[in-house]
């Protein structure tokens, strides 16, 4: 994701410590509008032996000092570095996105379930690329991948939902081709942004095939399931938390939104649609995503609201390598000039992304809302990067496994079409990008201003030590 107007960009994974333990001490901690001067007044005790407290209250939200030391923890993990001193600049931070979300309550703005977990996903993905495998993950962290999901759950919704918001109070800030060279005619040469290094990549992706004997055994257990609901041993919801593989929905009991027929997979539509018993458990339903049983909740119009449990096959060792040998086939004819790689991606690839466009990958820029094929490496999937990294324009990876965007396992090849070094920012080739960078110096303003007006009317209290420090936005103390 691009640097730009998003104000927390970046700091999804620094937030993920913030978590139960601090909440465990929200009620104690918390002091209420009344008793707020007692606090303020009260004999100070050395910092050292205070295991927690309410360090800021805004609004009727406070701040925990373990909310503070978390952040800067995983901060200093990251290697981020903080803009003035981390002690006032952590605390402003949270309180600032606490703004946010109060605004986003009054303007009933929401995220989605489905997009938080895919959020969460990439990131659990990443780790699992820089650790090795999902085993030394767990090992390092100490946590199941299902444990890092449910603490990661509330963290990364309200940073969506925050983004979303900051998103909302400037989509109608826009700048004239005369603004952008008005701005840059002012700057020296050195002061032109650079642009990082851009790549565009093919990929062909096939599924392993996976064995009869295995579907068999996901649909033996979602029949259990089924039973052990119809004869009341176990609850649909108790199940869908113990055995979903849908992150999404598992934590809530398999338990969807509202939702339209359109946004879900048409073949989980026809058979959610189709329920109008909630005593009643679906059929085994087979989408791009596994295997599920459903269960009705309620419908309203042509909204559905439902539970349904998850649940994947595994691919064998041995249909990895298969398909390995297929793409490795397949990547030989390429580079004998049988056919192109863009012909192959159109008739063999899985991916129906892609397929369509001869195999060229994009993805859709969060700072400008653009869909570009242009990647930072940054924004590739890592197993992608890692392979395109060492290659030269032209050429074709090897076979890789990978988990796509639907969580399954893939094996893939990639060709890189073309490499843009990094370079100074050009009026003539990088106009998109120096309209970037005044649209956003446009929209941080707007969003500046916003703030400091928001902190005139929202309730403020912070503990002594922290009434003198220099923060970015002026107002908070009174």
């Amino acid at each position: 994701m691009k640097k730009g107007y998003h104000i927390f960009t970046g700091f999804l994974a620094l937030l993920l410590l913030i978590g139960s333990q601090a909440k465990a001490f929200r009620a104690k901690a918390m002091p209420n509008s009344a008793d707020t001067t007692k606090v303020a007044q009260a004999t100070e005790v050395p910092e050292s032996s205070i295991v927690d407290e309410v360090i800021w209250v805004v609004g009727d939200e406070p701040i925990l000092k373990s909310d503070v030391e978390a952040l800067r923890l995983q901060s200093e993990a990251e290697g981020v570095k903080w803009e003035g001193n981390p002690d006032y600049a952590i605390p402003e931070r949270i309180a600032v996105q606490k703004l946010y979300l109060h605004q986003a309550a009054i303007d009933s703005v929401e995220v989605s379930e489905s997009d938080v977990a895919a959020t969460i996903d990439q990131q659990i993905n990443n780790w699992i690329s820089i650790a090795g495998s999902r085993e030394k993950l767990e090992e390092y962290r100490g946590q199941t991948i299902s444990q890092m999901r449910q603490q990661m759950h509330d963290e990364f919704k309200n940073q969506q939902i925050s983004q979303k918001m900051r998103q909302e109070l400037v989509k109608d800030i826009s700048v004239t081709p005369s603004d952008v060279r008005k701005y840059f005619d002012k700057l020296p040469a050195d002061s032109l942004p650079f642009v990082p290094t851009e790549v565009e990549v093919e990929i062909i992706t096939r599924q392993p095939k996976i064995s009869q004997e295995e579907i068999n055994r996901v649909k033996d257990e979602l029949r259990g399931y089924t039973d052990r609901v119809m004869n009341g041993s176990a609850s649909f919801a108790t199940l869908a938390r113990l055995y979903s593989e849908d992150p999404g929905s598992a934590r809530q009991g398999g338990e969807m939104d509202y939702v339209g027929r359109g946004m879900l997979d048409p073949a989980f539509a026809n058979v959610a649609f189709n329920l109008t018993d909630p005593k009643k458990i679906s059929k085994i339903v087979e989408t791009e995503f596994g295997f599920h049983i459903i269960q009705l909740i309620d419908k309203r119009g042509d909204r559905i609201k439902v539970r349904h449990i998850l649940r994947k096959p595994h691919v064998s060792d041995e249909a990895i390598a298969e398909t390995k040998l297929r793409l490795d086939s397949i990547a030989g004819d390429i580079r004998a000039k049988k056919f192109s790689f863009e012909e192959a991606a159109t008739y063999v690839s899985d991916d129906k992304e892609t397929r369509n466009n001869h195999g060229l990958m994009a993805f859709t820029d969060q700072e400008n809302g653009a869909r570009t094929s242009r990647f930072e490496m940054k924004n590739l999937p890592p197993e992608v990067a890692r392979q395109v990294e060492k290659m030269q324009v032209g050429d074709i990876s090897e076979p890789f496994q990978m988990v796509n965007d639907k969580g399954k396992t893939v094996v893939a090849i990639v060709k890189l079409k073309n490499r843009v070094e990094g370079h100074r920012a050009t009026i003539t080739e990088d106009f998109q990008v120096m309209k970037n960078v005044v649209l956003n110096k446009e929209r941080e303003k707007v969003l500046h201003d916003w703030v400091v007006e928001k902190i005139k009317h929202t309730y403020v209290w912070m503990s002594p030590r922290y009434r003198n420090g220099e923060y970015q936005y002026e107002g908070w103390v009174k």
